[in-house]
């Protein structure tokens, strides 16, 4: 029998909230017979969604969609830190508390990234040992996915700190994703070992001294679509940087793919003939099936979904965090950073 699980939704975060949220997460309950959601932010603006959802026969599994009040909301306007202690009875500070509290085992989020950030750091905390925690996300190559740490978290990081990623990464992607053995890149502007600025320099040799890492050596971003690496490791301004490249350039490829096959009777034709083929194609470079980005290294599991999520996103983020619990990956971050701990302190 699956593992119970409860989530500690963030209702009101999001560019699509409340809707899309909990539309989400009663499609993910309706799916995961362990999960129990609570949905967590203005109780009349969720059970007048849940009532709409009712309306449009979509099942409500009303006893594992549970609503906590929370009467107040962070935006993308507020100074994080200051919205994280002020607004303490917002969407983002509750639901954390119900994770520190024990009463949910992991959170999820479309809203604020900082407030997301600091309430991860200062709620739920790191593990022992864990310097900083990272954002990891999943990106399509062309040999299925590849992780990116860190993808937003830490925009200044030192070498160890970039090891580290680079351990929590490898396992994130050998017990969620079933990689054994990933192999681990360091983006780089060059593949020699002699290339990068002060920071690669000097986490390259820190990388290829470990023997519990698969480490590969450098990687360029060009070689990244083509999934020569499983773990991409750099800091978060460059991995940001990244990652909002690979969204826009994906989302004007398929645009520029449309326009073209509607250009004339043509191409409309070939078009048709295409569709199956292309379509197929294309849902392999579809996101939104890859859930949010897991902050790793915490107590808990805290999860930043994009902020224009829709109800396919949450339901994704929902299923990982239940392959989270159940493939228990923070007790094998846990141990890996305790057993690094121990070799520092021989």
């Amino acid at each position: 029998m699956a593992e119970k699980i409860t989530v500690a939704l963030d209702a009101m975060g999001g560019d699509n909230a409340p809707y899309e949220i909990v539309k989400g997460a009663a499609m993910a309950v309706n799916e995961l017979p362990e999960l129990t959601v609570k949905l967590v932010g203005q109780t009349q603006a969720i059970t007048d969604t849940l009532n709409k959802l009712k309306g449009e026969n979509l099942p409500i599994d009303e006893a594992r969609l549970l609503i906590v009040e929370a009467s107040e909301v962070i935006t993308n306007d507020d100074a994080p830190v200051m919205a994280v202690r002020r607004k303490k009875d917002s969407s983002v500070v509750v639901a954390m508390r119900l994770v520190k509290n024990g009463e949910a085992d992991a959170f999820i989020s479309a809203g604020s990234t900082g407030a997301v950030l600091v309430g991860g750091q200062l709620l739920i905390g790191r593990l022992h040992g864990v310097e900083r925690s990272p954002l990891a996300t999943l990106i399509p190559t062309a040999n299925g996915v590849s992780l990116i740490i860190d993808c937003g978290a830490n925009v200044d990081s030192r070498a160890n700190h970039l090891v580290q990623y680079a351990k929590m990464g490898s396992l994130y992607m050998e017990h969620a994703c079933g990689v054994k053995n990933p192999k681990v890149g360091l983006l780089n502007i060059g593949v020699e070992e002699e290339k990068g600025n002060a920071l690669v320099k000097e986490t390259y040799p820190l990388l290829k001294n470990r023997t519990d890492i698969n480490f590969t050596g450098s990687i360029e971003a060009r070689q990244i679509p083509y999934g020569d690496a499983d773990v991409i490791v750099c800091d978060a301004f460059t991995g940001n940087c990244i990652l909002k490249f690979y969204e826009g350039i994906a989302k004007v490829l398929l645009g520029k793919v449309k326009e073209s096959i509607y250009a004339n009777t043509r191409s409309k034709i070939g078009g048709a003939l295409l569709k199956p083929s292309l379509k197929n194609t294309l849902a392999t470079f579809d996101t939104s099936k890859f859930g949010g980005a897991p902050m790793l290294g915490l107590n808990k599991l805290v999860v930043k979904a994009h902020g224009s999520s829709k109800a396919k996103e949450i339901d994704a983020a929902l299923h990982q965090c239940v392959t989270f619990a159940s493939e228990h990956i923070d007790e094998f971050i846990r141990e890996a950073i305790d057993k690094d701990n121990e070799v520092v302190g021989d």
